[in-house]
């Protein structure tokens, strides 16, 4: 079997790069830029993938002298594409602005990389540094206004550097670059597929389970399911026992859907476990994103050793179970040298040292939303199982933002500047969500523009433009009910967990997804987080709809909704009690997480 090697950098799309060349047909294995030439040889070909790191830092990822030296096709990506410069006689230097989101490219050269391809492309950029001379030997191939060698290459040795992320959904013929290398570069045949997977990834759970019994906490999303059936098949249902925990933080009627479709699936017996007042009383007065993703992992394993204590368990080898998939550990920074972006729930310090330990078992650890779901069609699951839209394992407690102190909205005149040439008026809430900058983790404030249409042609450019220029800042919103805001009357209001707002996030939430059935659209989003904000003006809270397309949850695109129905959701939403406000996030995925916190 052919095989493409990926150099990590720590990249947040380095594993993504590799699903692409899997989803293309040829086997991609990931391996650290700082491998040895020797164990490189075996490959058709590689990539350098991009980093948070700059290329000038003392402790950024470096590749092994002897690597380009090889006799091998390689294409750099982003970072990966100044380190090929600056190890090949070029020069990089730090970019006067960095550029974040779509630009657009201009091919001077269409060389094997770009054949078959239009003068213009869109394309995703996510840097700082730039490649502002060439190596001996090499062409530039492409320029943005930004980017004077956005793309160069040596075609009689098969070296490619691109400074764009040809990788992400939002470059729309990246995938047809990445087969033209693949394919006209490296040679490659088109012939491995991921449900070929299947049997091997049985065998696999055969030989870690090594006879144990698997516990698995199931969240009635896509991963869970697929995990534990294919953990179920391989070792029987004797073997492996699926719980289910009501945390309270759950979606309204989420609990009877789920015992539903599981006694559907004929896959043994659900316990279902009710602790929302354990959950709710260990998050009453948590305020850190980060703490609370840990608190809730902590809890989560603290049931499980509650429940292997019991009697039923006692006696019996257990490991435990989860529906782990590759962003999950790539945003906790599981690759080796990967920012951290946030913590999941299933990567807080307790489930490491069960990792360690050997007792933990992730069969989809290296695969994404996509490839699961072609699993669990494989598998024989229910299509409408499939088809749900991912939730997050930490439920609405990470949708429901919390706040420590009282705050007023924050003028800023030079993001108003900006945003005066959409036609919108602005202003900064001390308000902080999590981003995706430059591979980096940010954790930046909240812009919202209000007083202007509901016009994407206008709102989407503004809040690349604000992102892209001002760090302090990572997620807008637009105001969608009421489109004015007089923010003199309005404040950010102290704001902890409690039942009642999670009541009313259940309820706001409830109402978008019957909207989004009602109106058609459910299947043409991949998601749409709802999260309640401490902003008032009258006592209540605000809702933040986050509805985003994508295909793997790497990357995000606003889902553009019709505007007349969105504004008539938002005017029934704000008409429930104790909702003051209804906006719109309109943040892609970079520079925004598609969740929050």
């Amino acid at each position: 079997m052919e095989k493409i090697a990926v150099l990590d950098s720590g990249g947040q799309y380095c594993h993504l790069i590799a699903r692409k060349v899997r989803e293309l047909g040829v086997y991609a294995e990931i391996l650290p830029v700082s491998a040895a030439p020797a164990k490189l040889e075996r490959f058709k070909g590689i990539v350098l993938s991009g980093g948070p790191a700059s290329v000038f830092a003392d402790e950024s990822p470096q590749p092994d002298s002897g690597l380009f030296q090889l006799d091998k096709p390689m294409l750099g990506i982003c970072y990966g594409h100044q380190l090929m410069a600056r190890y090949l006689g070029g020069t990089v230097e730090r970019g006067e602005t960095h550029e974040f989101g779509s630009a657009d490219l201009r091919i001077r050269w269409h060389a094997d990389l770009f054949a078959g391809l239009a003068g213009r492309q869109r394309v995703w950029m996510s840097h700082g540094d730039r490649v502002s001379e060439l190596p001996p030997g090499f062409a530039a191939l492409a320029d943005t206004l930004q980017c004077g060698i956005a793309a160069m290459a040596r075609p009689d040795r098969g070296l490619y550097g691109i400074q764009f992320h040809p990788e992400v959904a939002h470059t729309p013929n990246g995938l047809r670059m990445l087969c033209n290398f693949l394919e006209k570069v490296c040679g490659c045949r088109m012939d491995w597929r991921p449900r070929d997977r299947i049997e091997q990834l049985k065998r696999s759970i055969r030989e870690q389970a090594n006879g144990r019994r698997v516990l698995f906490f199931l969240s009635g999303g896509v991963d869970s399911m697929v995990a534990y059936t294919l953990t179920v098949q391989a070792v029987g249902s004797e073997s492996a026992e699926a719980v289910y925990v009501d945390t309270g933080f759950m979606r309204s009627g989420e609990t009877a859907e789920i015992e539903a479709a599981f006694r559907a699936m004929n896959l043994g017996k659900l316990q279902v476990v009710e602790a929302s007042k354990m959950f709710l009383g260990r998050l009453q007065d948590v305020i850190d994103p980060e703490e609370k993703r840990a608190v809730i992992g902590k809890a989560f394993v603290d049931l499980q050793d509650e429940i292997l204590a019991g009697e039923r368990f006692r006696g019996h080898d257990w490991m435990l179970g989860q529906g782990t998939i590759y962003p999950d550990t790539i945003e906790s920074g599981g690759t080796q040298s990967a920012a951290v972006i946030k913590t999941h729930h299933n990567r807080v310090e307790r489930i490491q040292e069960l990792i360690d330990e050997g007792r933990v078992l992730e069969p989809l650890a290296e695969f994404y939303k996509d490839e699961v779901r072609e699993l669990g069609r494989a598998l024989g699951l229910a299509p409408r199982l499939l088809a749900r839209h991912p939730f997050p394992g930490p439920g609405l407690a990470i949708r429901c933002i919390c706040n420590g102190a009282a705050a007023r909205p924050e003028p800023d005149a030079e993001i108003a500047a900006v945003a005066e040439q959409w036609g919108y008026r602005s202003f900064l809430l001390p308000l902080r969500s999590v981003g995706v900058q430059g591979d980096s983790r940010s954790y930046a404030k909240l812009t919202v523009l209000h007083d202007g249409p509901l016009d994407y042609a206008g709102l989407l450019p503004a809040a690349t433009a604000i992102t892209n220029a001002f760090r302090r800042t990572n997620r807008i919103v637009a105001a969608l009910a009421p489109q004015r805001l007089a923010v003199e009357d309005w404040r950010i209001e102290r704001a902890s967990l409690n039942a009642k707002r999670v009541s009313l996030l259940q309820a706001a939430d409830r109402m978008v997804t019957e909207f989004l059935y009602r109106e058609g659209l459910y299947s043409k989003v991949w998601q749409c987080p709802v999260v309640l904000l401490p902003f008032a003006c009258a006592g209540g809270e605000t809702i933040a709809l986050r509805p985003i397309t994508s295909v793997d949850g790497m990357t995000a695109a606003v889902a553009q909704l019709p505007p007349e129905a969105l504004l008539a959701l938002a005017r029934r939403m704000r008409a429930i009690d104790g909702i003051d406000a209804v906006v719109y996030d309109i943040s892609h995925k970079p520079p925004s997480t598609i969740e929050w916190e």
